[in-house]
């Protein structure tokens, strides 16, 4: 087992990107086949089907293939009505099986993981909670099983921000699960709202507010609605970033007469120029140990992205390949980089990774006019937003290129995502 889950890390590393190539490539699905897992439907007493929500967030990692379910030839949900031949005959390679039972008012989830060709139980748990808490309880499990298996932790608990306009001057900041689902509203506004953030601890949120006529930014408690006014700068006040240790944020604000990358210690409110140029320098994201701020500039002519040391100011263009790259993010390891992208001798703009060690850069999205990129805080899924029917709308797509899909939100014209960091 231990020599599988190895050999399954490889194939993980493999798909999110090393090459040498310099130019964009365009992942069309990929060469090798996703792993085949059986989600068979969990026996239940009343409770929404699990199995499918675990068998969707596999799914979206673009990792997994759960089998058909007209293709399973049984439907165990107890260990000792598992036959493994109906699980080869199928090709599966993994089975989970479950059950959920309602135990006092709590549905109590049961569920075991196999390995068919071993024929072993790799592990098996419980799951505890409300009856109105049952995509939380699938989210947990797929969480556990994808961590099981690929050794990288799993990322459907977390939560995504998202702004809504439904004309007419109404505007919505939006918290969902990451999958768009259990939307609740944070803020009411008639004013536009853009570049919401989450706190490490995710119990805060950040964004910029036009309440005032003026792009101002504003920090939100979640729990409490508490509100802030951070900035109040002639001009703009944009783009506010999290610091990984949740001390400070860097923003954009032009109140010395050029938009330049700022950064705010958030007990004192001590503010600190980083960037000073005469280009525009907006978009921060910081690295994954606070010590380096990637960004946007057009001082080379067009949108490109830098990298800037905090403590010296050090600057390097981080971007080369299109002629347009803007948005950065950065997955959890650093070692990719996430961003709006245009090709030479295109117009479309599209959503793009580029490996930070060999510079290889491959093109995620499909459509055109794609923005704001957001990426799980296991760097296995990318959220953008982009057009659809003149209407904005939100997709999800796998590091891996195969799987895009539009995330189920019926919300008016929808923007901005941001995903959550790893929910505690």
């Amino acid at each position: 087992m231990k020599k599988f889950i190895h050999i399954l890390i490889l194939y993980v590393i493999a798909f999110m990107g090393a090459a040498n190539a310099a130019d964009a490539i365009v992942i069309d699905g990929g060469s090798n086949k996703a792993i085949s897992i059986a989600v068979v439907p969990f026996g239940d007493s009343g409770a929404p089907d699990i199995a499918t929500l675990v068998g969707n967030d596999l799914y979206n990692t673009g990792i997994f293939e759960p089998l058909p379910r007209q293709n399973m030839l049984s439907t165990p949900h107890r260990p000792n009505e598992v036959a493994f031949r109906d699980w080869s005959a199928v090709n599966a390679q993994f089975l989970l099986i479950g059950n959920a039972s309602n135990v006092g008012g709590k549905i109590q989830v049961q569920y075991y993981l196999y390995n068919v060709a071993s024929q072993q139980q790799i592990f098996t748990g419980t799951a505890v909670g409300s009856p109105n808490q049952t995509r939380k309880l699938a989210h947990y499990v797929a969480d556990q099983v994808f961590e099981k298996l690929t050794a990288i932790k799993g990322a459907f608990s977390t939560k995504l921000l998202y702004v809504t306009s439904a004309g007419n001057n109404s505007y919505t900041l939006q918290m969902s699960d990451y999958d768009g689902a259990n939307s609740v509203t944070l803020l009411n506004s008639k004013e536009p709202i853009l570049s919401p953030r989450f706190s490490p601890d995710n119990r805060k949120v950040v964004y910029v507010s036009f309440e005032s006529k003026r792009p101002r930014i504003y920090m939100q408690d979640i729990a409490t609605g508490t509100r802030d006014q951070l900035t109040n700068y002639v001009g703009l006040n944009s783009a506010p970033s999290w610091s990984p240790d949740g001390q400070r944020l860097a923003f954009v604000s032009s109140k010395d007469g050029n938009p330049e990358i700022y950064t705010m210690r958030l007990d004192s409110k001590l503010v600190h120029r980083l960037t000073n140029n005469n280009a525009i320098d907006t978009e921060p994201f910081w690295s994954k140990d606070g010590r380096s701020i990637y960004f946007t500039s057009d001082r080379s002519g067009s949108p490109q992205i830098y990298k800037i040391n905090v403590a010296t100011g050090s600057t390097e263009r981080v971007t080369s390949t299109g002629n347009y790259n803007a948005n950065p993010k950065l997955s959890a390891d650093d070692g990719m980089l996430v961003m709006v992208h245009r090709q030479d001798g295109y117009r479309n703009f599209v959503i793009a990774t580029q490996n930070l060690v060999t510079n290889r850069v491959s093109i995620l999205s499909n459509t055109n006019l794609d923005e704001s990129p957001t990426i799980a805080p296991n760097g296995t899924m990318v959220i953008y937003a982009t057009r659809k029917q003149g209407k904005g709308v939100l997709m999800l797509a796998s590091i891996n290129g195969r799987v895009r899909i539009e995330l189920p939100i019926d919300n008016g014209d929808i923007r901005e995502p941001s995903w959550s960091p790893f929910i505690k």
